[in-house]
């Protein structure tokens, strides 16, 4: 089923990449108990940001949808690195999104549905998940989304 994931991310244009490093003082993910929580993931390509900028300002909300999908993908990287491949991924519990956001704009669950569906186009059912939106003046990196994932998985194992 991994290499489905990965078969599903490729067609939707998309390469898994290697998990992004953290951009500070802090680990990008952690595993305890059955869970995986990923730290907050920027719209990172090749260790470049790809979407900067406020929503509704500097870049439109289909671009931050964009951004949203990109984030989604390196939570999912950050996931696999922690627990080997997508076979043990039970679900996606819940994404907490935030969107650099101009003033009065109020688009952040339409750019945050980037995120939303890709995690369902790749994973299905178990992409399904609880979602908080939140818009913010000011965001690591100028980045225009910033992505944290909760995932339940298979077993307990080992702490990262």
């Amino acid at each position: 089923m991994s290499n489905e994931v990965e078969s599903k991310i490729a067609k939707l244009g998309f390469e898994l990449p290697p998990a992004p490093d953290a951009v500070g003082f802090y680990v990008p993910v952690v595993k305890f108990g059955n869970l995986i929580v990923t730290s907050g993931q920027l719209p990172i390509r090749s260790g470049n940001v790809v979407f900067t900028g406020k929503v509704g300002d500097e870049i439109h909300e289909t671009e931050g949808y964009d951004a949203a999908r990109i984030c989604a993908l390196n939570a999912l990287a950050q996931i696999k690195a922690c627990v080997g491949d997508f076979d043990r991924v039970k679900q996606i519990i819940r994404i907490e999104g935030y969107v650099h956001s101009a003033p009065g704009f109020q688009g952040q669950p339409s750019v945050l549905n980037g995120a939303s569906e890709f995690l369902v186009e790749v994973l299905g059912e178990r992409g399904k998940h609880t979602r908080t939106a939140v818009g913010v003046c000011e965001m690591p990196l100028n980045a225009a989304v910033q992505l944290a994932v909760w995932a339940e998985v298979e077993d307990a194992g080992s702490e990262t």
